[in-house]
């Protein structure tokens, strides 16, 4: 079987996460897809729609790698965060609250066989005074992240509670991808 991996994102934090476990893609192509929820959609099934669809734009040899990460407040997707606007709503809707973070992960194996995981994390974040989230959104980290906050930055002294996979909140369940793959048949020499 094939060792070639392509990674189906353009996260430099996905990309971090496989180093951290000694994977390295051959390959990254960034999926051009809509990632527009559908109405009604419950946030797990949109995180995993939307795994399927990058899976599904790259035609490339060998393994190809694809992941998505939803935040979901209830049955409430808060969105991957293109304004400063829309990254303090999230905020302030996220303090003192739990939440979830719904990552989805598809491989495909150069035979066609496909695998896939959803993994549900719930995270807590403490009380946000509003100047605490002002000096949050003053350091861009927030730009282009579900709910507005990456774990893995600042944010993570939001945090009080965290029940499931850290790394996939950080955008990749590491244990979970490291199975599939194995599962499929990848391997480096």
């Amino acid at each position: 079987m094939s060792s070639r991996l392509v990674l189906a994102s353009s996260s430099p934090r996905r990309l971090a996460l496989l180093n951290q476990i000694g994977v390295v893609p051959d390959q990254i192509i960034a999926p051009e897809i809509d990632e527009t929820p559908h109405k009604l959609e419950l946030p797990r099934f949109a995180a995993q729609r939307l795994a399927r669809a990058k899976l599904a734009a790259v035609d490339a040899p060998g393994f190809v790698l694809a992941a998505d990460t939803v935040v979901a407040l209830g049955r409430r997707m808060l969105p991957k965060t293109d304004t400063i606007d829309e990254a303090r709503l999230c905020l302030h809707r996220l303090s003192g609250r739990r939440h979830h973070v719904l990552t989805a992960i598809a491989l495909r194996a150069p035979d066609g066989r496909i695998a896939e995981r959803l993994v549900d994390s719930a995270v807590g974040f403490a009380r946000l005074e509003s100047r605490v989230i002002e000096d949050y959104l003053a350091t861009g980290e927030w730009r282009g992240k579900a709910g507005g906050y990456g774990i893995q930055g600042r944010a993570a002294v939001f945090v009080d509670f965290l029940a499931g996979s850290y790394s996939a909140v950080v955008g990749l369940p590491l244990h979970e991808t490291e199975k599939l793959l194995r599962g499929l048949g990848f391997f480096r020499p």
